[in-house]
């Protein structure tokens, strides 16, 4: 496609009057990431980049390689939004923009069959994803996990790939993938009924923390449904500008969810919760699911606020002396809105003492697939988040979404902390703290 198509495009998909409600402020540069790692750059930071989309919407700039450059730079965190006195939604511009040049671009072949391969053959697939992961579960019980660490071997390809590897988490069995509930009940007093979603991920690489988001709602006072037909959230693919399957995908998962009853949706990952609760901006050009998209997005609620909400902090929980410090999800944070639920149910542990981390609220630098793809951005904003977590002499550091997860981690690794500090999604803290 040439650059007037593609800027034809651009223009009749960005949302004009969000461009424009724009005022340029700057309130929004303090909460960017790149926009302060960058030595405050103007094109890396929220505003920037809206100014970037007008330019190129006004035919005053091409949407060339470095308008590509700096879209694709951004986390899309979406920390610019809270702060945003005019509201503007950046992250709707931004994978509106992403999903025009990614469609248009001329991949290489190696490139596009490794798109084909992630987007629509292993993550919308729930039993290729398990196939995937008992071969990655062979590989750790079998010992060659050990064998390719002594030797180095990855380290030779990638060393990032490295890196990543050496902190995944203990893949489940194929059988334990295999023997997924349905549907379980309350203990005790049936306060509300609730559906679970399981996500992909958090279904097979994180499974134990699925279990333990299940067994606290039961512990809470939950009657939980996991429907059998959901699917993937379709957050990497909205935004990795592949939105029509991301949004076919929303459509499987609201069919699936439909039930008479439920009170709410439950999410224990923070990237998958902000894209369900946004399914019906996703769907807004498609007037048949308009109400059954707004009925799926009132349901949808964190873990952490249904646990607040029934008051399970109350509960008598304790662990072992120690300090705790909370790394915010980004997209938990400034797109679902929850923030002090998790807060406060780490600090109702006996035992614990809580410590807020400098810059908690700013992105660890996951983002996804961010860290595999800007890698040196990802970690400059890693090592800055590091140095903060050792500031506060936390021994545990809690976060509440995989990928967050997986970042701190690793972070814990780099910095040679990893025989003194752990790194731990918050459910898993909750059922260890009550039992």
């Amino acid at each position: 496609m040439s650059k007037t198509t593609m800027q034809q495009e651009l223009k009749e998909r960005l949302d004009y009057d969000e461009l424009m409600n724009c005022m340029r402020c700057g309130f929004c540069l303090p909460s960017c990431p790149t926009y302060t790692q960058t030595d405050l750059n103007e094109p890396a930071s929220p505003r920037g980049r809206i100014a970037l989309m007008k330019g190129v919407v006004d035919g005053l700039i091409e949407p060339d390689e470095d308008f590509e450059k700096q879209l694709n730079l951004c986390l899309g965190c979406r920390a610019c939004e809270p702060v945003c006195p005019s509201g503007v939604k950046y992250g709707h511009l931004l994978e509106e923009a992403r999903d025009v040049l990614a469609q248009r671009k001329k991949y290489s072949l190696p490139v596009k069959v490794l798109r084909r391969v992630v987007f629509d053959e292993l993550f919308p697939k729930k039993d290729r994803m398990r196939r995937l992961n008992g071969l990655i579960w062979a590989y750790q019980k079998s010992g060659l996990q050990g064998v390719t660490q002594k030797t180095g071997v990855l380290k030779v390809i990638s060393r990032n790939l490295a890196e990543m590897e050496s902190i995944l988490p203990d893949i489940p069995s194929p059988k334990q993938m295999k023997n997924r509930p349905i549907e379980v009940r309350a203990n005790g007093e049936v306060k509300k009924k609730v559906a679970f979603f399981s996500g992909c991920l958090m279904d097979t690489m994180f499974m134990k923390t699925n279990d333990a988001s299940i067994e606290l709602l039961q512990l809470a006072g939950c009657d939980v449904w996991i429907p059998e037909t959901q699917n993937c959230c379709g957050a990497l693919h909205a935004h990795s500008g592949e939105k029509e399957q991301a949004k076919r995908l929303a459509k499987r998962n609201i069919e699936a969810f439909e039930m008479e009853g439920v009170d709410y949706i439950i999410s224990n990952a923070g990237g998958c919760g902000a894209l369900l609760v946004e399914y019906d901006h996703l769907l807004k050009d498609e007037p048949e699911w308009k109400e059954r998209s707004r009925k799926f997005v009132e349901k949808m609620k964190d873990i952490s606020e249904v646990l607040v909400e029934l008051e399970f902090h109350k509960k008598d929980l304790s662990l072992l002396p120690q300090t705790i410090t909370y790394q915010d999800s980004c997209h938990l944070r400034n797109v679902m809105g929850t923030s002090g639920a998790p807060r406060q149910l780490l600090k109702a542990i006996k035992g614990v003492t809580y410590k807020e981390m400098k810059g908690a609220d700013q992105c660890c630098g996951s983002a996804g697939v961010y860290n595999l793809v800007q890698q040196d951005m990802s970690m400059q904003i890693l090592d800055d988040k590091m140095r903060h977590a050792k500031e506060t002499e936390a021994q545990t550091i809690v976060t509440a979404n995989p990928g967050c997860l997986l970042q701190m981690k690793l972070g814990v690794k780099r910095k040679g902390l990893d025989h003194k500090v752990k790194a731990v999604h918050i459910v898993d803290v909750l059922l260890e703290a009550v039992h």
